[in-house]
């Protein structure tokens, strides 16, 4: 495992109508933070946990380091990036240079927090990494200045139980190819399960498969259908599936049981990635 990271921070759904998405994912049951609107022009709601979150990111304005997100627009919504958990970033930068990754220079940028006693504002430093370094989505280092401004205990309580990030899916041509990939990044090497290969990234783990086998450990669910490789299936965990079922019954969702008893939500009814709760 690198020194300097710490894991999966935040997986980042690429939307083309902000005020629809976060519709779309109250009536899932998630709470959702109020609209961000970054310094890079981005605008963003988020879903937090304990320890890592889900953001959902439109453009209204598209700054020249966003532009992998207007491209990935371009071909259709979905599970656009990895955000991973770093400490600093300028010395995980150096960490990957020196692992053969071609890791950006270090990006810092903020957006404004409105709390009661007033706005302040939430800041961070990004590194971002080749594309083709984590196929189907882009990766890029998050270290947070002001944690005390995303994680607030008021919008960590989630209708549906959702409690942390499991696990991601990719689907690829070739699987193992794209996983010895990830793990040069994570600095793990894949082990071998029933979809492919799956890569430990310090919390929750990638896995890389092709369309036939993740279709068979998600029987019934609607992928998505953009071009490979793509990330195609965000794993959820919840505190109680009982209250996950009822409050997706509640927003009106079509539920696949699957196998292991998880609940699983189509990628065409959830802005581009099929969500698994279990």
């Amino acid at each position: 495992m690198r020194a300097h990271l710490r894991g999966i921070d935040h997986a980042v759904i690429a939307v083309r109508d902000l005020e629809a998405a976060r519709d779309t994912y109250a009536r899932l049951g998630f709470t959702l933070t109020p609209r961000g609107r970054h310094t890079l022009g981005s605008q963003n709601h988020c879903i937090m946990f304990e320890r890592d979150y889900l953001e959902l990111l439109a453009l209204p304005k598209v700054h020249p380091s966003m532009r992998y997100y207007a491209d990935f627009l371009a071909r259709g919504e979905g599970l656009a990036a990895l955000a991973l958990a770093g400490d600093d970033a300028q010395a995980a930068q150096a960490e990957l240079l020196a692992a053969g990754i071609a890791a950006e220079a270090p990006l810092d940028f903020s957006r404004p927090v409105e709390l009661p006693e007033g706005a302040r504002d939430a800041s961070f430093r990004i590194v971002q990494l080749p594309a083709e370094q984590t196929p189907g989505c882009r990766a890029f280092v998050c270290q947070h200045f002001t944690p005390e401004l995303v994680w607030r205990a008021e919008h960590q309580a989630h209708a549906v139980g959702a409690i942390a990030i499991a696990a991601l899916a990719v689907v690829a041509e070739d699987p193992l190819v794209c996983a010895g990939r990830y793990g040069l990044v994570f600095g793990e090497a894949p082990r071998r399960i029933d979809e492919g290969w799956l890569v430990a990234s310090g919390s929750a783990p990638v896995a890389l498969c092709t369309r036939s086998s993740l279709g068979h450990r998600l029987e019934g669910v609607g992928l998505p259908a953009r071009t490979r490789p793509l990330v195609a299936a965000l794993f959820v965990r919840v505190a109680d599936r009982g209250r996950a079922r009822r409050a997706l019954a509640r927003g009106g969702f079509g539920v696949v049981e699957l196998r292991d008893g998880s609940l699983a939500v189509s990628a065409e009814q959830t802005h581009g990635v099929a969500l698994v709760f279990g």
